[in-house]
């Protein structure tokens, strides 16, 4: 029996180290902000639909998301310094490399399941503004939690995504910067407020 590889691909997706170049106090894997993106960007979809009258669809969004940087397992996270190096030369040659990767990954799927799966590796045109603005923002919570951790070697990288983000054209990116983006991440304590006696207000006692 053939044993197919594309899910052995996504496994690898663990494996794969962001922000290299920088001292982290946590290292984050590509699964990780892959998950994040997804969340985020399900979320702007949604307040979009919900607040700006838009008509993208929030699981879709979700899924591309899921999917936007899986051709990093071959790859590896290529630092953004990295890419521009050469007047964008660079750049260029990782999306080529990074399409071949996808029809490596995609030709790794049953015949009849790969139209399928190549069209959540292909970005709608009507999507790629705010799932690279869901990326951005997983990376500002990054920098957000390296600085609040002690460690300024995230510092110029935090000023730079929040000018992006501040500058950003889409109505979501703003409501969400306004309503759930605090100035540092949240202590347990100030999440769960009162240290769990919450439970007990809530019948559980």
């Amino acid at each position: 029996m053939k044993i197919y590889k594309f899910f052995e691909f996504i496994a690898r997706m663990g494996q794969i180290i962001r922000w290299s170049l920088m001292r982290n106090v946590r290292q984050e894997d590509l699964k990780q902000h892959s998950f994040d993106v997804a969340v985020l960007a399900h979320a702007l979809a949604t307040i979009r639909t919900i607040y700006f009258s838009g008509t993208l669809d929030p699981n879709a969004a979700a899924v591309y998301a899921l999917y936007h940087d899986t051709a990093e397992v071959f790859t590896g996270d290529i630092p953004t310094p990295i890419k521009f190096f050469g007047g964008g030369v660079v750049k260029s040659i990782v999306s080529q490399l990074e399409g071949l990767a996808i029809n490596k990954m995609v030709g790794s799927l049953p015949d009849k399941l790969q139209p399928a799966y190549r069209a959540v590796f292909t970005i709608p045109l009507a999507y790629k503004d705010l799932i690279k603005a869901a990326d951005r923002i997983s990376a500002l919570q990054k920098c957000r939690e390296e600085l609040a951790f002690g460690n300024p070697e995230f510092a110029p990288a935090l000023a730079r995504l929040q000018d992006l983000l501040e500058h950003s054209e889409l109505p979501e990116v703003k409501y969400f910067m306004d309503n759930f983006i605090s100035d540092r991440p949240m202590t347990l304590d100030e999440l769960i407020e009162g240290n769990g006696a919450w439970l007990l207000d809530g019948g559980l006692g």
